[in-house]
């Protein structure tokens, strides 16, 4: 087991792939968050008020269900890996942060994204979880070469 462990969210097989690439390349340990209900291209049209996606983001305190959760008690740094959801995590990433025990973890948050930054996110997830202690996030575009310096410095 590494020290690190790479977690993620991905609707469309942007994410997981740099996040595969950043556990791979640096032999990091993997886990991927799972929503019990997989989200369908319709699930997530953003242009669609009734989408799924709209109706969870714009509903801030709601949580999708996990298929499952994992144990980070062994792990000094997890990273949360995400795409940006109307500038910000998607709540699914709520529902992992509170079915783990972060405190005492250095956290690294990860975004994939074609326009929005990573700053909201991390400040978003760091108002929320006050008691956590959010890092630096970044932002890939697939080049996943500086992730390691990055994970493994403040």
């Amino acid at each position: 087991m590494s020290n690190v462990l790479v977690t993620y969210f991905s609707a469309s097989g942007v994410t997981k792939r740099v996040a595969e690439g950043i556990a791979n390349e640096n032999g990091y340990d993997i886990f991927e968050i799972v929503p019990q209900e997989i989200y369908t291209p319709e699930d997530l049209d953003w242009t669609d008020k009734n989408s799924r996606s709209t109706i969870e983001m714009n509903d801030r305190k709601f949580r999708p269900p996990i298929k499952e959760t994992c144990d980070v008690s062994g792990y000094d740094t997890v990273v949360i890996g995400f795409p940006v959801w109307w500038y910000t995590a998607p709540t699914i990433i709520n529902t992992f942060i509170e079915s783990v025990d972060l405190s005492g973890k250095k956290i690294k948050a990860f975004c994939t994204s074609g326009g929005s930054g990573i700053d909201k996110c991390v400040s978003d997830l760091a108002g929320t979880y006050p008691e956590l202690d959010f890092k630096k996030g970044m932002r890939f575009m697939g080049d996943v070469s500086k992730a390691k310096e990055w994970i493994e410095n403040e």
